[in-house]
């Protein structure tokens, strides 16, 4: 690695071990995705900082202009996200000083970031947690693509984020950090089985799995009942807000952006259409040193609602080692088409893990600056602690 990078992402004092030998496929550590900076495999137009790698993904970074743009879309294999704005833009803002991105409006943003993939790299996207609680959808678009949130083995050229704030309007400016992305080798293999035996080396939640408990990824439940009648249990999203910066941390009173929501003595909670929710699991979740985990958004066979926009879970989140016992998984819900009752001990969603092609050379924890380890049911750093009156 060149002398200029080195000092560009200084070594960071390890907290896990070194891996004596690594996976042929896997997600790339932290320590891989600065070799794929130096070798120019991840690029931008701005130098990326150490504090945009996280131990299993890079965080991306919104460029200079935002396309208003009449309805989502795709590509498809034979255009260009370029090409189809040209035919979709209603009009164009400047970001370099900050603007605001209205509730309701679809958005097209180049990134800082690009790619020049090798054969066999091929990386997924997901919005970061903070994105996901401001009930915000950024879904990563490419050249010719024809999924969301995939760059596909071997890309090469630009990366797009289609940004559409939910509930709040959002101000964003260039630099702001909306999306991570994870850069996969090869193409990983998971099973009920290899699942079943890392919960048996490490446990991954606090709770007796049954015998069909890994179907499809590890269980989690949500949490209507908290200390018991009249607890917190979660947030409702208001209306008719005023602005949020994403970038302006603890800024925010929670009063202002939230109706808080508490247990009833009846248990379950009636989620209604459309509107948007913070709630937290019941089970404590850990992800291992050598692992990630992404949670499934949306899973029609556990009713007609959405979990989490926000799906990554990097190593170390919720160890004991690196400071996060009993960190809860939060969730972002918004139920579709009718109400929704929710109960206590009802599967709403699952984790799947992947591993790593080794132990990345820091973990997701306070020392590194991460935000929700530890976390119970918590709000997006924008806003200050909520406090019950």
């Amino acid at each position: 690695m060149p002398s200029s990078v080195l000092s560009m992402f200084p070594t960071p004092d390890p907290s896990p071990d070194p891996v004596e030998a690594e996976r042929s496929t896997g997600i790339l550590p932290s320590q891989s995705l600065r070799e794929a900076i130096a070798n120019g495999e991840v690029m931008s137009s701005e130098p990326i900082g150490e504090e945009q790698i996280q131990p299993a993904s890079i965080d991306l970074r919104v460029g200079a202009v935002a396309y208003r743009v009449r309805a989502s879309f795709l590509p498809g294999e034979r255009q260009t996200v370029g090409q189809k704005i040209a035919g979709l833009s209603m009009y164009r803002l400047g970001l370099e000083g900050g603007a605001v991105l209205e509730r309701g409006c679809v958005y097209l943003v180049q990134l800082l970031e690009s790619v020049e993939f090798r054969r066999r790299t091929s990386a997924v996207a997901n919005p970061k947690s903070s994105t996901g609680r401001l009930d915000t959808f950024a879904r990563l678009v490419t050249d010719g693509g024809k999924e969301f949130d995939r760059v596909r083995e071997g890309y090469k050229g630009p990366l797009w984020a289609e940004v559409s704030p939910r509930t709040f309007s959002i101000r964003v400016q260039t630099g702001s950090r909306l999306m991570q992305l994870r850069v996969r080798r090869g193409t990983p293999t998971a099973s009920e089985a290899a699942l079943r035996r890392l919960h048996e080396q490490v446990p991954l939640i606090d709770a007796e799995l049954g015998r069909d408990g890994l179907k499809r990824g590890l269980p989690f439940t949500i949490d209507v009942k908290g200390d018991g009648a009249g607890g917190l249990i979660g947030f409702k999203a208001k209306r008719n807000t005023s602005v949020i910066d994403v970038d302006r941390i603890g800024a925010y009173e929670p009063e202002e952006f939230w109706d808080p929501v508490y247990a009833k003595a009846g248990g379950g909670v009636v989620l209604d259409p459309e509107d948007f929710y913070i709630l937290a699991s019941k089970e404590s979740v850990v992800v291992p040193a050598d692992h990630a985990a992404e949670m499934l958004a949306y899973d029609t066979l556990v009713g007609e609602f959405r979990v989490h926009y926000a799906g990554f879970f990097d190593p170390g989140f919720g160890l004991a080692e690196t400071g996060g016992a009993g960190s809860k998984a939060v969730l972002e819900v918004r139920s579709h088409e009718v109400p929704f009752l929710v109960e206590e001990g009802q599967i709403v969603g699952r984790l799947s893990y992947e591993p790593l092609i080794a132990k990345p050379d820091k973990l997701y924890g306070q020392r590194i600056g991460s935000s929700y380890q530890r976390q119970g049911l918590t709000l997006g750093k924008q806003f200050k602690p909520f406090i019950p009156r």
